[in-house]
């Protein structure tokens, strides 16, 4: 049931943007430059993230804010460039190429962003699980890529890159919206040397989910490549 409704929400999604393919299409540009735009932009996403890292504190959550909101602006473009490829029929063997590859460096360098921001405020066991998601990340798309080089259509599993782009967005912008109205808050016990829950958690704790997912996807589309052959 959840799977269908991602998919509606998905095909919704589509038909939104089919006016602004419309219009991409009467400019000239091609889908190979909306993908290279969508490059610049996570760089830009992940280069606020390196600017509250050098220069932000701990209680400040316009970088993440901001980094969320510029992460899912980027996650348009990677849905305009197959629609414009197929609305414009020049759809081609290196412009899937071309996306497949830019879309694996937009991924690592925005959780390249996110390690160094963490690391920076001295979130460490959250950079590890920030890394641990960027490998299932990676692993997810490996497994289909492979498998599908080999014959086999592997396009299962729950955290694919649509998934992590709008669970990464979403967290970020949350935790900027939650933490303005409620102001810094934490918990903390005894016991561990660092709070149990502060604001901060509202993005870590999704990544974290995305680090577990992530690798439980790419297990997942192995388990149905074994199965299929």
């Amino acid at each position: 049931m959840i799977s269908n409704l991602w998919i509606g929400t998905k095909r919704n999604a589509y038909k939104a943007l089919n006016p602004v393919i419309q219009l991409l299409s009467k400019t000239g540009i091609t889908p190979n430059g909306i993908t290279t735009i969508g490059l610049v932009i996570t760089t830009i996403s992940a280069a606020v993230l390196v600017v509250g890292g050098e220069i932000g504190d701990r209680s400040d959550y316009r970088y993440i804010t901001w980094f969320g909101v510029i992460t899912l602006f980027a996650g348009v473009f990677d849905m305009l460039d197959g629609q414009l490829a197929r609305s414009t029929n020049k759809m081609s063997t290196f412009g899937a190429l071309y996306d497949s590859v830019l879309d694996r460096y937009s991924e690592m360098i925005m959780f390249l962003g996110i390690c160094y921001y963490l690391v920076s405020h001295h979130f460490f066991l959250s950079s590890v699980f920030a890394f641990i998601a960027m490998i299932g990340s990676i692993m997810v798309s490996y497994v289909r890529a492979r498998s599908e080089a080999l014959g086999v259509d592997c396009k299962v599993g729950m955290m694919q890159r649509p998934e992590r782009i709008l669970t990464i967005g979403i967290s970020g912008i949350l935790y900027g919206v939650i933490t303005y109205y409620s102001g810094i808050f934490t918990l903390s016990v005894d016991w561990l040397p660092f709070p149990l829950i502060e604001n901060i958690s509202i993005f870590t704790i999704p990544i974290f989910m995305m680090a577990i997912l992530t690798n439980l996807t790419a297990i997942q589309r192995l388990n149905h490549c074994h199965n299929h052959m």
